[in-house]
């Protein structure tokens, strides 16, 4: 079958997903052979593919197809995340837009729009995966709220609850007033803002003084309940004991002593109100002080606020309104400009509010160590290592997991609330009445109340690679036991602490063992600026476009060539233009190999070829493997894009053996050359799935079998000896300085002309002498004792080489070119030295500058002797 002159990548990418589709090679069931297995990272269900996700799938896909193509019973489980906080957000901005509040339906009728919401737009990032060439096992689609899933979530919530792991109590968290629910340490942005420093009077009960207290949020004055110094403090000795009046309000409040005040930052006074900021909280449990919240769910003053101008209002409008108010009642002293760090909500944006609540909290410290532990003696491995250092320091200091939101639109937390206040932790209504019953026997259903929070969305995903094979409910199940652990997961390092982490203090708290051996953190795909990307900026390229332009395997391959582990990717289009570009390479090379005929008649010339690229391709597969183990997916695939474009294959092997006549070639050359496109189209084949398995199924000589995505995956081969391929590259740099020399000298590749070899060892020129002239256009080759006259020269290591070009450039002119650059090159090279031999540049200069510099110099030396040597020969 021959190919169409140009590559049709939109066509070819459809007929092949449907096929691999079709024919189930991306299913897996439990058999004899060793099982690899990935859980994906679930995206939001409503979401849609971006540049990360891209990145992330990609080095998926690779892993998951070469484990395929290795025999190994290859499972990649896809899935999405009901994401509570943004689904929630999503759907009430879409009732509002109707004229429906949250508030005006039931918690039953906003499910049901969040559900319709779900089944909306929930399949839109699993098709565009589809597009992007996932090969996901989707036959276990799993979604983090359906009913599997939501079993497991509630199963485990009980079995912490009895193991005495989760509690509920009134602690200080970070509130979001936008999305109106509490959320954890790890959903919080720090940003640098520029604000303000208000430093405001407090007057001293019983006498005229004042003391001064600065503040970056005025609109708390309202909820003070104490002014606190430092005990050592001798400006201030003489107010202990005494008290304050909060401005305004003229409400008395004490002055209270403890060392956690600085007396160098600031006026060394603090004010203290309990209810909005986390110190002050621990300070006011410390010394037992009175907690005033005036700020509502919104961020708006609450009625505790007293000031009735203020209550109801948003706290950075009193913000503004509290200042001058207390500019003109002479409380205010001055105001400077701060820069300060605020809190926002990873979620919704808004900047967090510090809020007392009772929640419901997961007690961290003990059930973490495990976690711990297992990562930093590499039971757990990190790719790159360099990770361990940041989880290390966030385990460290784990702090208590907030893990109740104030959401519909989730887990619903199971615990059933009597008429006293107390609870009961049960799977169901029956359940819980069952218990509740326990406590006070003639309790009803309908006496009891359910918890309206739901579960924080990570306490599902939590639990992924665990529930994705029905391993909480069925912990003793025939999947469970043959996938899990699994074996590589794949995912950015921002989501170390809310993600990588949880899943393996639960993989070791529910089935004493790790999640997932290897875990490999890709970097962030950020802008030409080194700005992340995001809708926001508007630097975030569609990722279905740049397929369409670029074809899928050109994007794949392009982002991928430029993707160290854990580093960042600079995204430029130019690297999806460079991976379309080598799917041309491909494409056209085949079509080229496609147009030889075999002539059995022929006896090749061909075999110094073969064995060197035998040899190469053989080490290649080796420093593949090599990459593979360290999980250097970018190297891995720069080795079989070198091989097969810029170094080997198609930049001298197929030169070597094309016909020279375009059309016959031998048999033997031919049934190498094509064993060799089958090797490299499956080495190829994770990485750029669509066009290899189009140009495979065209090999008609191919081995039997109903697609590349199962087709043997090529192992090294002890063949040859490996100093062929340095002779190799001894031929290749002369062949390459012959058409410098026609290039400078304005000689034609047509006219042909004779090499003259001066060299103490001549065999592998003897070797390799058929290729050079084929190559270079030289009717002979000749070894000589002496320099040769009236000759362009070039040395290659220690070989010197001449072509004579007497009658085929004008000499003199040629002299004079030679020499003039022959002084230009001496020039340059004293500049140099002169650089260098100045001590302060060398010692002072970054030492890359300096390495550049003595490169520079060496170069110049290299110039000045070929050219030296060039003007002797041609001009005496």
């Amino acid at each position: 079958m021959s190919l169409d002159k140009k590559y049709n990548p939109e066509q070819i990418e459809s007929k092949w997903y449907q096929y691999w589709m079709d024919q189930g090679l991306f299913h897996s069931e439990p058999d004899a052979r060793e099982p690899y297995t990935i859980v994906i990272p679930p995206p939001n269900v409503t979401g849609v593919l971006h540049m990360g996700h891209m990145l992330n799938n990609t080095i998926q896909d690779v892993l998951i197809r070469k484990a395929r193509m290795e025999g190994k019973n290859a499972c990649w489980v896809p899935g999405t995340d009901h994401a509570s906080i943004a689904t929630e957000a999503k759907v009430v901005k879409m009732l509002k837009e109707k004229g429906i509040a949250k508030s005006d339906i039931s918690r039953e009728e906003f499910l049901e729009h969040c559900w319709e919401w779900t089944h909306k737009y929930g399949g839109i990032i699993l098709d565009q995966l589809k597009k992007l060439g996932c090969s996901c096992d989707w036959e276990r689609l799993s979604f983090t709220m359906d009913e599997s899933r939501s079993e497991a979530v509630i199963d485990a919530f009980i079995e912490l609850y009895k193991r005495g792991y989760i509690y509920r109590g009134l602690r200080m968290v970070n509130w979001d007033p936008e999305g109106k629910t509490a959320v954890s340490d790890e959903e919080v942005v720090h940003k640098d803002v520029n604000s303000k420093l208000y430093y405001l009077r407090y007057k001293i009960v019983g006498s005229e003084e004042y003391v001064t207290i600065a503040t970056t949020r005025p609109e708390t004055i309202l909820g003070d309940t104490a002014v606190c110094i430092n005990p050592n403090d001798e400006r201030y000795t003489h107010l202990h004991g005494k008290k304050a009046l909060v401005p305004m309000l003229e409400r008395e409040i004490p002055i209270i002593l403890d060392d956690y005040v600085s007396m160098e930052f600031g006026t060394g006074c603090l004010k203290v109100t309990p209810a909005h900021d986390i110190n002050d909280y621990e300070l006011g449990v410390k010394h037992k002080l009175e907690i005033i919240d005036t700020l509502d769910e919104d961020g708006k003053l609450s009625p505790a606020a007293q000031i009735e101008k203020y209550i109801g209002q948003d706290r950075f409008v009193v913000r503004k309104q509290i200042a001058k108010d207390l500019d003109e009642m002479g409380h205010l002293v001055k105001v400077e400009e701060y820069q300060t760090q605020v809190g926002t909500s990873e979620r919704t944006g808004a900047v967090i509010e510090p809020r007392l609540s009772r929640q419901w909290f997961l007690a961290m410290k003990e059930i973490a160590q495990p976690a711990l532990d297992n990562v930093l003696n590499d039971t757990v491995q990190f790719h790159p290592p360099k990770f361990k250092n940041m989880y290390r320091s966030w385990m460290d200091n784990v702090r208590d997991w907030c893990v109740s939101r104030q959401l519909y639109w989730g887990h619903r937390i199971p615990a059933y609330y009597l008429p006293n206040g107390e609870y009961v932790i049960a799977k169901n209504a029956e359940d819980a009445l069952r218990l509740a019953q326990e406590i006070e026997p003639q309790l009803k259903a309908e006496d009891l109340r359910q918890e309206e929070d739901v579960l924080d969305t990570w306490a599902s995903s939590w639990l992924w690679p665990i529930s994705v094979f029905g391993g909480i409910e069925d912990p003793d199940n025939k999947d469970l036991n043959y996938y899990y652990p699994t074996s590589t997961l794949v995912t950015g390092f921002d989501i170390i602490f809310f993600w990588v982490a949880r899943m393996i203090i639960s993989g070791y708290a529910f089935r004493e063992e790790l999640p997932f051996k290897n875990v490999y953190f890709t970097g962030m795909v950020r802008d030409k600026q080194h700005r992340k990307m995001s809708k926001q900026l508007g630097n975030s390229p569609d990722p279905l476009e740049l397929m369409k332009e670029f074809s899928t395997d050109g994007v794949r391959s392009g982002i991928l060539l430029s993707s160290p582990a854990g580093n960042d990717l600079l995204f430029d289009e130019k690297l999806c233009e460079q991976g379309r570009n080598f799917a041309n390479k491909i494409w056209n090379s085949f079509r080229l190999i496609q147009g030889w005929e075999v002539d059995p008649k022929l006896e090749t010339q061909n075999h110094v070829a073969v064995e060197w690229f035998e040899v190469a391709l053989n080490q290649a597969i080796r420093e593949m493997e090599a990459y593979f183990k360290d999980f250097r997916i970018s190297d891995a695939l720069l080795t079989i894009y070198k091989l097969f474009w810029t170094d080997a294959f198609c930049s001298w092997f197929l030169e070597i053996i094309k016909p020279s006549d375009g059309k016959r070639i031998d048999a033997f050359t031919y049934e190498k050359t094509i064993a060799f496109f089958d090797a490299q189209l499956k080495i190829l084949h994770p990485f750029m799935p669509f066009i290899t398995e189009e140009l495979w199924q065209n090999i008609e000589a191919r081995q039997e079998g109903e697609s590349i995505c199962v087709a043997p995956y090529p192992q090294a081969q002890a063949v040859g000896d490996t100093s062929i391929l340095e002779e190799a590259q001894l031929a290749f740099e002369v062949v390459t300085q012959v058409r410098n020399v026609r290039s400078s000298k304005q000689i034609s590749p047509k006219e042909a002309l004779s090499l003259s070899i001066k060299t103490a060892s001549r065999g592998v020129f003897e070797k390799f002498g058929p290729i050079i002239q084929k190559l270079a256009n030289i009717t002979e080759i000749h070894f000589v004792e002496e320099a040769v006259e009236q000759a362009a020269s070039f040395l290659v290591k220690s070989h010197e080489f001449y072509v004579p070009v007497e009658g085929k450039i004008d000499v003199e002119k040629e002299c004079e070119k030679m020499k003039k650059d022959l002084e230009y090159q001496q020039g340059f090279l004293k500049g140099v030295q002169k650089k260098l031999s100045n001590e302060r540049f060398v010692n002072n200069a970054p030492a890359q500058v300096v390495a550049n510099e003595k490169q520079k110099m060496a170069d110049a030396e290299s110039k000045i002797k070929s050219l030296e040597q060039s003007i002797q020969d041609m001009c005496g």
